[in-house]
């Protein structure tokens, strides 16, 4: 039986799955700012809606236009990719509902969660070895998040759950996403989580639709090609770097969150904002040194 060209153990590049992981995120972060923009008019089924249609039309421009049709080619593990789409989809409008119901700064932290779940998914789904370093940066980055976020000690229960139960569904995206990383092109999860996730979010279109403005067009085309480029360097990155690696950087975007929203809504970081950003750039950088030193020994 002949082997596909995805069915077979792959060579990792730690380094490039740490750079890809890092830009995705800074994506992520841009999706999110286009996102909240846009909720104070738009449901936020419709945003995904345009997310994911947007993002979608550069992956047709290279399939139809350049001739990259084996971006289509689905090589062992279909069905996993299209769950994870229409996972993925869920998973979008449930984020976008949870930075509606509560400010960006606590929403994002409690986001951060998914990063404490998913060694634990990467040891029992992957058989990944999580070292005491890698534990480490995660608790060390989880730290930083708590103090950027000045927690108050008021409690809004509904949106802690939702964002709690977002983050949650953001690990386990992650952890099939590793594993696709094994078998399937990067570009071509991106593009079936981008194509079936506009198919789902569409039939809800003609019942929540509202005809977006000509100062809301920026935005929309934002968030769907921000989030393109993320998707795509998100597969990257767990292609080629552990998922336990990877998932340290998702705390990179509380800095960006930090930036935009002194860029958007004028919101000056106080000194808790920035010794957080130190301790999660601390946190980065010990999992970039032990990644360094383990590559040099082997």
């Amino acid at each position: 039986m002949r082997q596909e060209k995805y069915d077979v153990p792959h060579r990792e590049n730690v380094v490039l799955g740490m750079a890809a992981g890092l830009g995705a995120h800074f994506m992520f972060s841009v999706m999110v700012l286009c996102a909240k923009v846009l909720s104070t008019n738009h449901s936020v089924i419709e945003i995904a809606f345009y997310r994911n249609a947007i993002g979608t039309v550069p992956f047709l421009f290279v399939i139809l236009v350049l001739g990259r049709r084996d971006i289509l080619r689905l090589h062992t593990k279909p069905v996993l990719v299209i769950s994870r789409a229409a996972l993925g989809a869920v998973s979008l409008a449930v984020t976008f509902f949870a930075f509606s119901l509560m400010p960006l700064a606590e929403t994002t932290a409690l986001l951060f969660a998914s990063s404490l779940f998913i060694p634990v998914l990467a040891v029992l789904v992957l058989k990944e070895t999580v070292g005491p370093y890698r534990w480490t940066a995660v608790l060390i980055g989880f730290a930083g998040v708590i103090v950027m976020a000045r927690p108050t000690g008021d409690v809004y229960i509904l949106g802690v759950s939702v964002a709690l139960f977002a983050a949650l569904l953001h690990a386990i995206l992650q952890i099939i996403l590793r594993y696709l990383g094994r078998f399937e092109k990067p570009e071509t999860i991106s593009f079936y989580f981008f194509a079936v996730g506009t198919l789902i979010t569409a039939l809800a279109m003609p019942f929540i639709a509202v005809t977006p403005t000509i100062s809301e067009i920026p935005w929309l085309l934002g968030i769907g090609l921000s989030g393109a480029a993320a998707q795509w360097m998100l597969s990257t990155a767990y292609r080629h770097a552990p998922a336990a690696v990877v998932s340290v950087f998702n705390y990179t975007s509380i800095v960006w969150a930090t930036l935009f929203g002194f860029m958007v809504w004028n919101e000056w970081p106080l000194p808790t904002v920035i010794g957080g950003a130190a301790i999660v750039i601390a946190s980065n950088l010990l999992i970039i040194w032990r990644e360094s030193r383990l590559k040099s020994s082997g």
